[in-house]
């Protein structure tokens, strides 16, 4: 068992290299008509012009050629800007395009064998390990296996290694999507058979990528998660639906809707948490896509004001955020190592409570106004709130720095729940719901309690479960994802999920 388990992870670390290595590779070459294809009729010339230098020319490796491109694009609009000519100056992203268009090399050539070198070797490795891995066969139950002390899963040198890859993956995809043109390649055949389209028709976005390597990991550490809690009927279930919501809603539906011309939509997904579901351009392409797309902003609409109010009052947030969830997914499955490193102190729940309620606010003014423009056509109200620079504010420091540089790259450092924590508006709302009017609340039996503490430390939420436990008081915080680790970890028996008459609730 321990020679198989070793060979996963060295599978997983030499498939994972190769993934690293590949964004080094391939040749580029910009052509007439990658230009011509790509460009929009009022910049054709101007683009054609600028890049005369560098077409034809291969270059070697996709860091020169996007920073001659990049540079041709800069260098006039720092003309424009100059001449103060604002209309002329290019705002269009035109790189990852281009870059993706023109690479020749051989990860274009050849994606599928880069896909199995890369991502399949890593994901079968990663299966071998955790399917032969001993601390997760023998007696059912869970086990401490020195948490505190590993240096993968107590910010030691491993958890901080792990961070910056997942925070520098964050920074490239959300912000320098050119720099993984190599690895949308890898991916592309992927997009051919879901689409049925062939060669360049079907390419894949940063945006397909990483929903693609979202659903990979929420698998792989899914099954993770039914070996490692199969004494718990909940657990497999909980697990189970998180791993299917990701796969059909979050990734394969989107997919298909596309394909039939249909916007591109997250069925599941939910305002504010969904922030951009009324945005100008969301709510146009629905209303132009017909019946289907009218269906699909009533029903998000639905979702919002009647759907969440209604299931969390009989279920508690755990309807949403830990059985269907893409977001709760991640943290459930990825993050499962990293759930203890949640900070339990009195300051990190004031601090808490301010932040991610402040995000609700900012979200619900940023979608007033940006509905306040849509109706009227003016973009400032009273002269002063300019509804572009607060939708843009928000989808800068919130949808991309918060949601995803520090709400994932964060887990090992942080724990795993850090973006549902301090950050999420629709996690914000469930809370205000549950804590005060909800059936949902985990019930405690003090006099079985022993104090060691599993439910506290394992606790993803920063909840000092304990020390309701020992009062014998039900757990109805607002913050509480009813992921029911605590009860799972529980020694005794002390503390079961339940749901009863929101007047019975002993808080």
């Amino acid at each position: 068992m321990h020679l198989l388990r070793n060979l996963g992870l060295g599978l997983f670390l030499t498939g994972f290299a190769v993934f690293i290595l590949s964004l080094t590779l391939g040749q580029f070459r910009l052509t007439e008509t990658t230009l011509t294809d790509l460009v929009k009729p009022e910049h054709r010339a101007i683009l054609l012009d600028r890049t005369a230098p560098m077409r034809d020319k291969l270059y070697d490796n996709q860091i020169a050629f996007i920073q001659a491109f990049q540079g041709a694009i800069d260098g006039y609009n720092e003309e424009m800007r100059a001449r103060s000519q604002w209309d002329a100056v290019i705002y269009d992203n035109y790189t990852f395009a281009v870059t993706q268009a023109a690479s020749v090399g051989t990860v274009a050539d050849h994606p599928w064998l880069w896909f199995w070198l890369s991502i399949g070797l890593a994901t079968l490795g990663g299966l071998v390990y955790v399917l032969v891995n001993p601390k997760y066969h023998g007696p059912a139950g869970i086990r401490n296996e020195h948490l505190y002390e590993h240096p993968a899963t107590n910010r030691g040198w491993v958890a901080w290694l792990v961070g910056s890859f997942l925070i520098g993956f964050y920074i490239l995809l959300y912000f320098f999507p050119e720099y993984l043109t190599n690895w949308t390649l890898i991916v592309s055949p992927i997009r051919q058979l879901i689409s049925g389209k062939p060669g360049t028709q079907a390419l894949a976005s940063q945006w397909f990528l990483y929903g693609f390597l979202y659903t990979v990991v929420i698998l792989v550490m899914g099954i993770r998660m039914l070996i490692r809690h199969r004494h718990s009927p909940y657990q497999q279930w909980r697990t189970a639906s998180v791993m299917f919501f990701q796969v059909s809603f979050a990734f394969l539906i989107p997919e298909i809707l596309a394909l039939l011309n249909q916007p591109y939509q997250d069925l599941k997904n939910i305002w504010p948490l969904d922030y951009d579901f009324f945005f100008d351009y969301e709510l146009n392409a629905k209303i132009e896509a017909g019946t289907f797309g009218v269906f699909m902003l009533v029903w998000g609409i639905i979702l919002t004001v009647i759907g969440v109010p209604v299931l969390t009052y009989f279920f508690g947030k755990r309807w949403y955020c830990s059985w269907v969830c893409g977001c709760g997914g991640l943290a459930e499955t990825l993050g499962d190592p990293y759930r203890q490193l949640s900070d339990k102190r009195l300051g990190a729940w004031k601090f808490e409570r301010w932040l991610v309620h402040g995000v609700l606010v900012f979200a619900v003014v940023m979608t007033a106004l940006v509905l306040y423009t849509y109706f009227t056509g003016q973009s400032t109200v009273l002269g002063v709130l300019d509804s572009y620079s607060v939708r843009s504010a928000y989808g800068f420091y919130i949808g991309s720095l918060f949601s995803g540089v520090i709400g994932t790259g964060f887990y090992p450092i942080m724990g795993n729940r850090v973006w549902c924590r301090f950050g999420c508006p629709l996690a914000a709302y469930l809370g205000l719901v549950q804590r005060f009017k909800s059936r949902f609340r985990i019930t405690t039996n003090g006099g079985q309690c022993i104090s060691c503490g599993n439910c506290s430390a394992y606790c993803e939420m920063g909840i000092d479960v304990r020390w309701y436990a020992q009062r014998q008081q039900d757990i109805v915080r607002s913050s509480c994802v009813g992921c029911g680790i605590c009860s799972a970890v529980c020694p005794r028996g002390v503390l079961n999920l339940e749901t009863g008459r929101v007047d019975t609730r002993n808080i």
